[in-house]
């Protein structure tokens, strides 16, 4: 069962997918896990930088890599959720 955190990163991107490719995604939401791939939803280098921008605004924090250090390293939902978290720890 995922946490409360993993649930509103999968829910803030499945919104921004939905609104930038409507109903073309290959994945439903039910299926979107953090072993999903970022590329399996249609996210390329601009849309990761969306994501990325979209949850900096959420949760009041600042994720510090351009889009080519996060398209190596954000690979799945998992990747994201846990920079996320890392960066909610610190700033507590």
């Amino acid at each position: 069962m995922a946490d409360q955190l993993t649930l509103e990163i999968i829910s803030a991107i499945n919104k921004l997918v939905k609104a930038e490719n409507g109903e073309r995604t290959s994945v439903a939401l039910g299926e979107i896990t953090t072993d999903t791939e970022l590329t399996s939803l249609g996210i390329d280098s601009l849309g990761l930088a969306d994501v990325l921008w979209d949850l900096e605004q959420i949760y009041g924090i600042k994720i510090e890599m351009n889009t080519a250090d996060a398209w190596s390293n954000l690979n799945n939902i998992g990747d994201v959720v846990e920079a996320v978290r890392g960066l909610l720890t610190k700033e507590v």
